[in-house]
């Protein structure tokens, strides 16, 4: 390895680098340089580092890759832990929320991905999607509202333009006010990753189509969607075998069961990636595992709508990308990617067995896997050189951690709860000694508050 003789960003002294590169390397001692936003470097204690412009100290912390988002609706934190929904399942949810949800606009969209990213950002998370399914008639350009505030914020975004064209007068869910025709859909689409999908090595902004689930789109407009993803090369994201429910209204609606319907639109495919896959039999499984398809793990959402518990174990054995998502804030309520890792790791205990859930797994579900589901392997979600540099810094003391000494990873998740002391996006600190470094994060706070009363009704 020749190491730089100056790097931008040097961060030292680790009690450990849990690289997540293709050996899993764990590096005691371990540095990691970055130079121009990419990883120069990586060496444990025996190995000299290299100068830097920066250094962080990382004595008693962890030093993981950034972790990485699947699934989100930001703009749901305007509406987050809203007492009248806290008791329902999945369609009477959506159903008591879209009334409030129709309101939104640029300025909620905008100051709601600052706040939700901000937050993910405090726990660690370096590159998040979102999808954005709603778009109100009038609300405006909503998709590029939310990347300027990613752009604001420096991290890295991966966001959807997802839609809905089933009405509740054609048999869906949501009102008819909130809804598109297929053709108004697809063109918008075509729009947004012509404006705003960068497909250079390491981009900061990438885009996908996300049409928002069998039960809100047409039969149509998923099959045309597939075509226009093929057609542009970008990925392809919706909801899938969500609850009961979901299984339920496709077999009265479609005749068949969600993975059929996901194989006979043209959806299963490596380009795809789908959000909960709760539902899945053994057969369906090995299907989506052999088609490479990607699945966003959303512990505890599917908790709060007692959706039930994702097979995350036997899906990545069988071949499938499982990534962490923390799903809406109306339903989520806390956007911590750190929480979600230990979510995954007690739940896989708890469906699997003991030795199922460990630290190490959730860890590379929520760095390399999250990685899979979007399409960018080998660039984001592991600390190698010539990989991004995101990184976040994970500190090992106080109270939590005493006694903590034998396994700084298994002590991350089993010990807490924390927050990252520092993360770096591209090689800037997002977040540093675990406050958000961005200086207008008051005001966006404060602007974040006037749009949730005025959306819900408070004003």
């Amino acid at each position: 390895m020749s190491i730089p003789q100056t790097a931008d960003l040097l961060i030292k002294n680790s009690l450990l680098v849990a690289t997540m590169d293709d050996q899993r390397r764990e590096l005691r001692g371990g540095w990691v340089a970055i130079t121009d936003g990419f990883v120069s470097a990586v060496g444990d204690s025996g190995q000299a580092a290299p100068e830097a412009r920066d250094v962080i100290d990382a004595t008693d912390c962890l030093v993981t890759p950034g972790l990485v988002n699947t699934h989100h609706h930001i703009y749901q934190n305007l509406t987050r832990a809203y007492p009248p929904m806290t008791d329902k399942p999945l369609f009477g949810w959506l159903q008591s929320l879209y009334p409030l949800w129709r309101a939104i606009d640029e300025e909620s969209v905008h100051v709601s991905a600052f706040v939700g990213l901000a937050e993910l950002a405090l726990s660690g998370c370096t590159t998040s999607t979102d999808h954005l399914y709603l778009h109100p008639k009038g609300a405006g350009d909503l998709l590029s509202a939310e990347i300027a505030a990613a752009r604001e914020l420096g991290v890295r975004f991966h966001p959807t333009r997802g839609s809905m064209s089933l009405s509740q007068k054609d048999g869906g869910l949501p009102p008819d006010d909130v809804v598109a025709d297929d053709d108004e859909i697809l063109s918008a689409s075509e729009a947004a990753v012509a404006r705003h999908h960068d497909r250079s090595f390491g981009a900061m902004t990438r885009v996908a189509l996300a049409p928002c689930s069998p039960f809100s789109v047409t039969e149509q407009l998923m099959v045309r969607s597939a075509e226009l993803a093929e057609k542009l090369d970008v990925r392809l994201h919706t909801h899938f075998a969500e609850n009961a429910e979901d299984d339920d209204f496709s077999i009265a609606t479609f005749g068949c069961r969600p993975m059929e319907y996901l194989e006979r639109t043209g959806w299963c495919t490596d380009r795809t990636w789908v959000a909960h896959c709760v539902m899945p039999n053994h057969d369906e499984v090995h299907r989506l595992g052999a088609a490479g398809i990607g699945v966003a793990h959303c512990p505890s959402s599917n908790l709060i709508l007692a959706s039930g518990i994702s097979p995350v174990v036997a899906l990545r054995a069988a071949g499938a990308k499982v990534g962490l998502g923390v799903d809406g804030s109306s339903s989520a309520d806390s956007a911590s990617l750190w929480l979600e890792a230990r979510q995954a790791m007690l739940l896989a205990k708890l469906r699997d067995g003991a030795a199922a859930g460990t630290a190490r797994m959730a860890l590379e579900v929520a760095t390399r896997g999250g990685a899979g589901c979007l399409g960018r392997e080998g660039e984001i979600g592991q600390i190698s050189v010539g990989a991004v540099g995101d990184v976040a810094v994970w500190r090992h003391t106080g109270p939590q951690f005493a006694g903590a000494l034998a396994d700084p990873i298994e002590a991350w998740l089993r010990c807490g709860p924390i927050g990252a002391r520092h993360t770096i996006v591209h090689g800037r600190r997002v977040v540093a000694d675990g406050e958000i470094v961005h200086r207008d994060l008051d005001d966006m706070l404060r602007r974040h508050d006037r749009e949730s009363r005025r959306i819900q009704g408070l004003a």
